[in-house]
C-alpha cells in the first residue's frame, strides 16, 4: 500500500462526503405556513 495513494483516497472520500452533507442539507427546507390576521378588538377597547 502505498502511503501517498492513501491520502489521496481519504481526501477524495471526505471531499465527497462534504458535497453530499452540504448538498443534502441545501435540499431539506421548510414550507412557510400562512398566518392568519389576529381577531379584530372589539369596540370601546374591551371596557363594558
Amino acid at each position: 500500500i502505498v502511503p501517498t495513494k492513501v491520502e489521496r483516497v481519504a481526501l477524495q472520500n471526505g471531499a465527497s462526503i462534504a458535497s453530499l452533507l452540504l448538498t443534502t442539507d441545501a435540499i431539506v427546507s421548510e414550507i412557510p405556513e400562512k398566518k392568519e390576521a389576529p381577531p379584530a378588538m372589539p369596540p370601546g377597547g374591551g371596557m363594558y
